[in-house]
């Protein structure tokens, strides 16, 4: 596993991370680890399970209506 080294980090930066480690019950590492985690979502992830979802409403044979040209539709009212 890949490791960070943030340099010259500000010393009240480090307090907050602490304090906010200790609310959740977690290490200063641990909780800069899920800090990191959270501000770097896997998007490539996310769109695969997009389009698998997509692919499972293809097969049931359901017709879906294109919601754009719904929106167009309502703005244009």
């Amino acid at each position: 596993m890949a490791q960070v080294l943030v340099r010259q980090l500000n010393e009240q930066v480090v307090e907050r991370l602490k304090k906010r480690a200790k609310e959740h019950g977690r290490s200063l590492q641990s909780e800069v680890k899920t800090i990191l985690e959270e501000a770097v979502p896997d998007y490539e992830g996310a769109w695969l399970r997009i389009e698998g979802f997509r692919s499972r409403l293809k097969k049931s044979g359901r017709k879906f209506s294109d919601s754009a040209v719904l929106i167009r539709e309502d703005r244009d009212r």
